[in-house]
């Protein structure tokens, strides 16, 4: 038999995840509890590696010039079908798993704050699933898992594209872990990431302060200047910041060295890029009210995503013909005490799929999926893995990214991106569909990466 009909193709991707369900859940818990931030992966990396190297894919790391970045492709000739993965912790959010109270669990150290010990779990499982139903049944194609480190504000992905890994591809397929279910059809923000360090003379502040030179004045003159721009920039256009290191704590001092970390978001890349030179503008005319020297640089950015319709009408069929996670008595008890409605019990996970928007609309966030989007053809679903309304980046999602609800969602995910990636392979007039609008919607423009070329990524020492 070689033609991959709707029914064996939903019982193919069933049997072949299912048998696989308890390997992939126990993956996902140890990515969970290794706990690394962007770019130092490296145990989640090679514990992904070892899994698709035993499934029988071909691993080639460190791609794009990343160390924990890693493609593993099996199958042969084309269309070439790309699955996305992440592994990225966040800092700090380190949390007692199962505990509906916050509870760290090392403190001070990372946690899985967004499910990406899911995300990329799920997107490997998917990767298999596809490459084994399509040898089984003698069909040409090939399954790509791309490990990309890095999302949460490091813009791996954005490295990656801006190195040509994703160039061949014909189209690509992820998903991501949250609160409900539904195919992705927002646009995001550009962004882009910029340090900040002010530079000025320490001095006493009592005895000698017309000898100093204070770089916190300039951290704080800048910040002033930022948050009355506010008032002049375009709707859905955000600036953040930080304080990386506000200089010491002896208020006696007048400080000489500050960084900040700041964000900006816009529309589009050339949007992104105005706003940037703005707030550069006022980063220099801080350091000359305070007589302090500023160094502005990028560290990271991320292109604006744009959902592929044609791709995305598709995947969001193979999840309604496959159904939501199927939650149970128990899930639902474990869900109560995160959810916001603890008195509405069987409201307290979603196991619906929602309706398919007939527009595409704007999300103020951002994602380095964005820049694959622009390179190829890309669909991304969110697939119910917490309580309703846990929120992304807290200590709730921490805790509930071991629990069996979380492993459903994941197993789930990873049955429709691998029964929308056999579609995609078999069906070359969507194919082509999806192409010609991916050419329309950019027109002939290409890549724009927001991180200049002279821009390296940040990796961990000794990399």
């Amino acid at each position: 038999m070689n033609e991959l009909t709707i029914d064996n193709v939903l019982a193919g991707v069933h049997a072949a995840v299912n048998s696989r369900a308890g390997r992939y859940a126990r993956l996902a818990d140890e990515i969970w509890e290794f706990a690394e931030l962007g770019f130092a992966e490296r145990r989640s990396s090679k514990a992904q590696m070892d899994v698709l190297a035993a499934e029988g894919f071909e691993v080639i790391a460190g791609i794009g010039g990343l160390p924990t970045a890693f493609v593993a492709e099996r199958g042969e000739g084309k269309p070439v079908i790309g699955l996305l993965g992440e592994f990225d912790a966040l800092a700090g959010m380190s949390q007692v798993a199962g505990s509906a109270k916050e509870e760290p669990l090392h403190p001070g150290l990372p946690g899985h704050g967004c499910g990406h010990n899911l995300l990329g779990t799920g997107s490997a499982l998917a990767a298999v699933a596809a490459a084994e139903m399509l040898e089984t049944m003698g069909i040409p194609g090939t399954i790509r898992y791309y490990a990309c480190p890095a999302e949460e504000g490091g813009g791996g992905k954005a490295f990656m594209a801006r190195a040509g890994v994703f160039n061949d591809l014909d189209a690509a397929f992820t998903w991501h872990p949250g609160p409900t279910s539904s195919a992705h059809m927002n646009r995001t923000n550009a962004f882009q990431q910029i340090r900040v360090i002010f530079r000025g003379h320490a001095s006493h502040a009592a005895l000698t302060p017309h000898l100093g030179r204070s770089a916190l004045d300039a951290a704080e003159l800048m910040n002033v200047g930022c948050n009355y721009l506010r008032e002049h920039m375009e709707d859905g256009e955000r600036i953040h910041y930080a304080y990386r290191d506000a200089g010491g704590i002896a208020a006696n001092v007048v400080q000489s060295r500050i960084e900040l970390a700041y964000i900006v978001r816009s529309r589009t890349v050339e949007g992104l890029k105005v706003l940037a030179a703005r707030v550069e503008q006022i980063a220099r005319g801080a350091a000359m009210m305070s007589g302090t020297e500023v160094e502005f640089s990028i560290e990271s950015g991320m292109s604006p995503y744009q959902p592929n319709l044609a791709l995305t009408r598709m995947m969001h069929e193979q999840f309604t013909a496959l159904g939501a996670p199927d939650f149970d008595e128990s899930d639902l008890a474990a869900a109560v005490a995160f959810a916001d409605s603890k008195d509405q019990r069987n409201r307290a996970l979603d196991g619906d799929i929602a309706p398919l928007s007939g527009h595409v609309g704007n999300s103020l966030g951002s994602t380095d999926v964005g820049d694959v989007s622009v390179v190829i053809p890309l669909a991304q679903i969110w697939v119910a893995s917490f309580a309703r309304n846990t929120a992304f980046h807290s200590w709730q999602l921490v805790s509930q990214g071991k629990l069996p609800a979380a492993h459903k969602g994941m197993l789930q995910a990873a049955k429709v991106m691998a029964a929308s990636a056999l579609r995609a392979i078999q069906d070359p007039d969507l194919l082509d569909q999806a192409k010609q609008e991916h050419r329309n919607r950019n027109a002939g423009a290409g890549y724009n990466c927001p991180i200049p070329d002279e821009v390296l990524p940040p990796l961990p020492r000794g990399d």
